[in-house]
């Protein structure tokens, strides 16, 4: 779980191994950023869960060995509405509870700040598969099977998201997991750290370039789920090109993303690259205004490209018997006398 690019890089210590939080003991490190620390840590069954913890490195400081994060008294203001936010973050995602969405089991306020705990699920991010197949070769950078089978249940998970009016905003490769089974999992949502970023002028444009919609360059944007879907248009590019887009505030000025377009017809189908062109569109309300209609498209198309695939051709009649058993079979019905003919083998021929 990584942080989006454009953040400050944290100044303050993580909290040390062995720290028992609530019921939960810290076993590791996992990833930081300039919003949170994330640990691996275990509850008193021995459990793996990861734990999220509030700790905005632009608004305070926790010194090596330390708990308690210090908060200068001008950031105060600041601290506590990132807190804010983060807290109900973190209860509107524990009403969630979908296969394809990082499930948030616990979340509570210790230490002068507050603790998210998810489950703990092994596997990859999509950025290390796209980073592995890139490393191949391929003309298609992952198959395109794959694709619409992966992002069609990450929709049915952000359809889910957006019903319980909570926007991710930071949708990109490496916040989606693929569990060993290659189920996907949206990860680190993004909310509190954009409120932040509205909200308080220490901090720096909270989004990841390429992925980012173009509204959330703007202080003032409405926001809302065509932002998540222009992201995810980004990351579905991302999986067939190998590489993001081009930045939203830059396609405003010499939009590229054209020919790109058209160097993926080459290798996928049209209705493929049509759906991330409609995603990607610059204006908000040229894209799809729910994830309900770009899920419903992508399975439609799916459901047709079925339809046109050739029959499975039929399997080849097995091979004839060998010459050699042929005679076997033929000295045995010479020694046997007269007879009927000897029974053919997997439907061969002599």
């Amino acid at each position: 779980m990584t942080e989006s690019k454009g953040t400050s890089q944290p100044k303050s210590a993580p909290l040390p191994i062995g720290t028992l939080l609530s019921n939960y003991r810290i076993v590791k490190k996992l990833a930081s950023g300039g919003f949170s620390f994330v640990y691996l840590a275990t509850d008193e069954t021995g459990t793996p869960v990861a734990i999220k913890e509030y700790l905005p490195g632009a608004l305070a400081r926790r010194s090596p060995g330390e708990l308690i994060p210090v908060v200068p008294d001008e950031n105060a203001a600041s601290f506590r509405l990132g807190l804010k936010y983060f807290f109900e973050e973190g209860r509107s995602l524990a009403r969630i509870s979908h296969p394809s969405v990082v499930r948030v089991v616990n979340f509570f306020r210790e230490n002068g700040t507050v603790y998210m705990v998810m489950n703990y699920e092994m596997g990859k991010t999509l950025q290390e598969h796209i980073l592995q197949a890139r490393q191949q070769g391929r003309p298609k950078v992952l198959r395109e099977h794959f694709i619409r089978r992966v992002f069609h249940a990450l929709m049915s998970g952000l359809r889910e998201v957006h019903i319980h009016k909570l926007l991710h905003l930071d949708i990109k490769p490496g916040n989606i997991y693929l569990r060993e089974d290659e189920s996907p999992i949206l990860l680190d949502f993004g909310a509190a750290r954009q409120t932040l970023t509205m909200e308080a002028a220490r901090f720096q444009p909270m989004y990841t370039p390429g992925f980012a919609a173009p509204e959330l360059y703007g202080k003032h944007s409405e926001l809302g789920p065509w932002s998540d879907i222009y992201s995810l248009g980004a990351t579905l590019y991302a999986c067939m090109a190998g590489m993001p887009p081009q930045e939203a505030n830059q396609r405003e000025k010499d939009d590229r993303m054209g020919d790109a377009m058209t160097r993926l017809r080459a290798s996928y189908t049209g209705g493929l690259v049509d759906l991330v062109e409609w995603c990607l569109r610059l204006a908000p309300a040229e894209r799809p205004q729910s994830v309900f209609r770009l899920q419903k498209e992508l399975r439609e198309q799916t459901n047709a490209l079925s339809e046109q695939a050739p029959a499975p051709a039929p399997a080849a009649p097995e091979p004839a018997p060998t010459t050699r058993l042929m005679t076997l079979l033929r000295r045995r019905e010479d020694q046997a006398g007269p007879a009927t003919e000897p029974k053919r083998l997997g439907g061969g021929r002599d």
